[in-house]
């Protein structure tokens, strides 16, 4: 079985090599070859884990071995894989949504030249988010991470003849260079500590190590994590990178991308488990970005950058649950998990509308769409009731549970995470009910335009996969909530512990729910009983902050541009007048001497002779002067 796992990045590498080097002859049917290898990838997977199922628990974990990579004395870097349970749990969730996204892309993309390229593309993003969480070492998860950055630039600006889209792509591609340098700080330091980078002997001997030097590596890999998934304070790219087509939103959002930061703290466990200052700032940071998606969010007349700031305080959730130790690691992946369901099925949703809506993207201009696209609002209606926390939808199991680990923390601390959870969940209720009323309900707001759109509903390439992740995001939480059947699979890697909540699971549920009705009441309130205004009202402080992404851009242009563009000048300045200077006026003065000792060799025999009767006059008097004394 060992020698299966390499496939699993094979399959899509070969789809991106063969597509994006073929040429235009492969045009007409590439893109069936990339959902070809997609597919091949999860039925590889789907073969790995029915072969994981038949083991024992502690024999489950496969590793395969392909090349030493680096081999230099003490420093051995290998190119092999490790697939436990943690790393199947993201195979599948890869492999499966990506490959009913590729499903999808057929139609969406239909009519777009660049058609093979962008197939091309999704094949690489899947080849190296695999790579990253299948590798058994930090450095071959780095070039993985890599190429996630790598693939997330190509495809956010895949329109790049759009200004915009370029925009985007580079704003993603700089900011997680930020997160990157934390990750490969990281690694050096794992290095220097252990001797190794390799998982194995990294975080068997991390109770050895100091907790200084813990804490170091934790911040570090929060760093990296920050920049991949979107967390404050390096989630200002998240917003723009809907500039890209719709599908690789559902990518970035279910499948690749912001699950890596996610991946990352949870797999790295023990060596946050032996710096809690490191865990503290990682509960804080998942703490304010699920907040701070939540709010942008509810401001957002973009469809999909509503849907994105959603990803973000989602993602927060996951963060806070991982970084809430052994008791909140396995809820972190059950969440990541149930998202990728609920997420992708509302982004491909959202670009369902779009299709129909001659690619308009502003709510303003929707309303009354259920009738026009049944199969999308049926599908997206489930996507939304599950990321609510409806009771037994899939949300509800995953989200209830990392409620439930934040009270358990303890404490103050447990009652202000316990508080902080709630308010999101109710803030997700209202900005989802938000984008369903203004999607699917009201008065039809799009008649009359100018170029008046004629909604219908996508074709069945598309539909199909919405349909299928709409069972997932009706069905997962609950078979996964079964026996804690979720829990004990990931229990030899995330080493499960029972938290001890002050607060009943049932109390829990009953404020959960609370919080559900509060949300949707008051998005009801505001967009179910009352006209949608065509032109957004200018509203308080706050939300026109909030459109503004709670002046994220500004923030970064006033505390890294600003600075950044002082000190360039500063240093242009000093290069042209210091460095320069004291180079070129070394040479003028040097220029000047040599031209005034140059006018002493006339080549006039008086001169010389003048300068011989001088220098002798000066002996001579020099020489009465002594005498004298």
């Amino acid at each position: 079985m060992e020698s299966l796992i390499g496939l699993l990045v094979g399959f899509p590498l070969l789809g991106a090599a063969v597509l994006l080097c073929g040429g235009r002859k492969l045009d007409r049917s590439g893109h069936w070859l990339g959902v070809l290898l997609s597919g091949a990838s999860f039925v590889t997977g789907v073969v790995l884990f029915a072969g994981m199922l038949g083991k024992p628990t502690d024999q489950r974990a496969l590793h395969q071995h392909l090349f030493t990579w680096v081999p230099v004395e003490s420093f051995q870097a290998n190119v092999a894989f490790q697939l436990d349970q943690l790393a199947m749990t993201f195979v599948l969730l890869i492999t499966g949504v990506g490959t009913l996204i590729h499903i999808y892309s057929v139609g969406y993309m239909e009519h777009d030249v660049g058609r093979r390229r962008f197939f091309g593309y999704l094949n690489l993003f899947l080849a190296a988010m695999l790579l990253l969480v299948l590798a058994d070492n930090y450095l071959l998860l780095y070039v993985g991470w890599e190429g996630v950055g790598l693939a997330s630039y190509l495809l956010i600006g895949f329109w790049q003849f759009k200004p915009s889209a370029a925009v985007a792509a580079k704003k993603a591609f700089l900011v997680n260079r930020v997160g990157d340098a934390g990750l490969a700080i990281a690694i050096f330091l794992m290095f220097t500590t252990f001797g190794s980078f390799t998982f194995a002997p990294v975080l068997d001997n991390a109770t050895d190590a100091g907790e200084g030097k813990l804490t170091a590596i934790g911040l570090m890999l929060l760093l990296a994590a920050c920049g991949k998934s979107a967390q404050v304070p390096l989630q200002s790219w998240l917003g723009d990178a809907m500039e890209g087509p719709t599908p690789v939103s559902a990518l970035i959002h279910a499948a690749t991308m912001v699950t890596a930061g996610v991946y990352l703290i949870t797999r790295s466990g023990a060596i946050f488990n032996g710096a809690p200052d490191a865990q503290t700032v990682v509960v804080v940071v998942g703490a304010v970005t699920l907040l701070y998606g939540a709010i942008v969010g509810c401001a957002k007349d973009d469809i999909k950058k509503a849907l994105a700031g959603s990803t973000m305080s989602q993602i927060g959730y996951m963060v806070l649950a991982a970084g809430l130790g052994p008791i909140g690691y396995a809820f972190a992946i059950m969440h990541l998990v149930t998202h990728g369901f609920f997420k992708a099925g509302l982004f491909l949703g959202a670009g369902s509308v779009m299709h129909g809506m001659n690619d308009e993207v502003d709510m303003r201009r929707y309303g009354g769409l259920r009738k026009y696209m049944p199969v999308t609002f049926v599908t997206f209606g489930l996507g939304y009731l599950a990321i609510i926390g409806f009771p037994g939808l899939s949300g509800f199991f995953s989200k209830d549970q990392i409620i439930e680990a934040a009270f358990a923390k303890g404490g103050t601390q447990g009652w202000i995470l316990g508080a902080v959870t709630l308010v999101g969940a109710a803030i997700t209720a209202y900005y989802m009910t938000r984008v369903m009323l203004m999607t699917f309900f009201g008065e039809e707001r799009w008649k009359g335009q100018e170029n008046e759109p004629h909604p219908h509903e996508s074709p069945k390439i598309m539909t199909v996969p919405m349909i299928v992740l709409a069972f997932g995001s009706v069905f997962a939480g609950g078979l996964f909530k079964a026996g804690e059947s979720f829990v004990h699979w990931l229990e030899p890697v995330t080493q499960f512990e029972h938290g001890h909540s002050p607060v009943s699971a049932a109390a829990v549920t009953g404020a959960t729910v609370v919080a559900l009705l509060l949300g949707v009441g008051g998005a009801w309130l505001q967009y179910g009983r009352r006209p949608v205004p065509s032109v957004a009202p200018r509203g308080s402080l706050l939300t026109r902050a909030a459109r503004r992404d709670l002046l994220q851009d500004d923030i970064n242009h006033a505390v890294l541009v600003k600075p950044g563009e002082y000190l360039t000048r500063g240093l242009v300045y000093a290069d042209n007048k210091v460095v320069d200077g004291a180079v070129n006026g070394t040479a003028a003065a040097f220029g000047g001497l040599s031209g005034r000792t140059r006018r002493v060799q006339n080549g006039f025999v008086r001169s010389y002779a003048v300068s011989m009767f001088g220098g002798a006059a000066v002996l001579v008097a020099a020489t009465l002067l002594m005498r004298a004394v």
